[in-house]
C-alpha cells in the first residue's frame, strides 16, 4: 500500500481524446468532434440526465459515460451507437476511471465504487465505505484507488481487496468556510506516486507518497473480509 500526505498544482481534464476525436459531454448528450476539420461526427443521445462524466480508452473506440440519471452507457464511436447501459448505481455517477493495466474501469456514485470489464461492461464488485457524494475517482499502476468526496474526504483503496487503508480530511485554505472543503477532482501524475487534487476552495493540491509510513504505523484492520463473491449489483 502506499500512503499519501500533501506537499500543493494542474489542470484537471473533462475532455478525452481518442485519436483524432474530441467527446465532450453536454446536458444529457455527448457530441463526437474530428479535432482536424472542426466538424461534429456524432451526437450520442440516450441518457436522462446531465451527463456528469465520459472517459475513452487510447487503442479503442469505446466512449464511457456516467450520468445523473444513475446509468453508465458505452458507446461505440465508430457508429455513433450505445452499445450497453448499465443500471446497478442507484444514485448519480460523478466519476470514473479506466485501470491504467487492466481492462476495467471504475465509477463512483454516492451509493457505492463499482468495478466493470471491459469491454461489453461486466459488473465485477463494490467498493463500499465513502458514505458521502463522490465527485472523482482516480487509480494508479500499484492499485491504489482513491475518491474523493463533496466532504473534502481522500480515502484510499486497494483496488484488488477493496480495502481501504487509508483515509484524509483534507484541509480547506485559511478564510474558506467548512463547505468548501468539497474535492471535484483527482489524477495521479505520469510518475503514478503523486496525486494532483482540485478543491473547491480553489486551491489544487499535489500529495505524495509518506515515506515513514510502516506496517506498524498503519497497520491493517484484522477484521477485514474481502467479500466479493455474493455480490451480484
Amino acid at each position: 500500500f502506499f500512503f499519501f500526505n500533501d506537499t500543493a498544482t494542474t489542470e484537471i481534464y473533462t475532455e478525452q481524446i481518442v485519436g483524432s476525436v474530441r467527446c465532450v459531454q453536454e446536458t444529457a448528450t455527448l457530441r463526437v468532434w474530428d479535432i482536424r476539420t472542426k466538424a461534429q461526427v456524432h451526437v450520442l443521445e440516450g441518457h436522462k440526465h446531465v451527463v456528469s462524466t465520459v472517459i475513452t480508452q487510447e487503442f479503442e473506440p469505446q466512449v464511457v459515460s456516467g450520468s445523473h440519471d444513475c446509468t453508465v452507457r458505452l458507446w461505440d464511436i465508430g457508429t455513433g451507437k450505445s452499445v450497453e447501459v448499465l443500471t446497478n448505481h442507484k444514485k448519480s455517477i460523478r466519476s470514473m476511471t479506466f485501470h491504467p493495466e487492466e481492462y476495467t474501469f471504475c465509477s463512483g456514485g454516492s451509493d457505492n465504487l463499482k468495478v466493470w470489464k471491459c469491454p461489453e461492461g461486466r459488473f465485477l464488485r463494490n467498493i463500499s465505505g465513502h458514505n458521502g457524494i463522490v465527485n472523482t475517482v482516480a487509480v494508479n499502476t500499484d492499485n491504489v484507488l482513491v475518491s474523493g468526496g463533496d466532504n473534502g474526504i481522500l480515502k484510499f483503496w486497494d483496488w484488488k481487496s477493496g480495502y481501504n487503508f487509508q483515509t484524509i480530511h483534507s484541509k480547506p485554505q485559511p478564510g474558506s468556510i467548512s463547505s468548501e472543503a468539497g474535492i471535484f477532482s483527482a489524477i495521479y501524475d505520469k510518475s503514478q506516486m503523486r496525486l494532483i487534487t482540485a478543491e473547491c476552495d480553489k486551491t489544487i493540491k499535489i500529495w505524495k507518497e509518506d515515506e515513514t509510513a510502516t506496517p506498524e504505523t498503519h497497520p491493517i484492520d484484522p477484521d477485514f473480509r474481502v467479500a466479493f463473491e455474493n455480490q451480484r449489483f
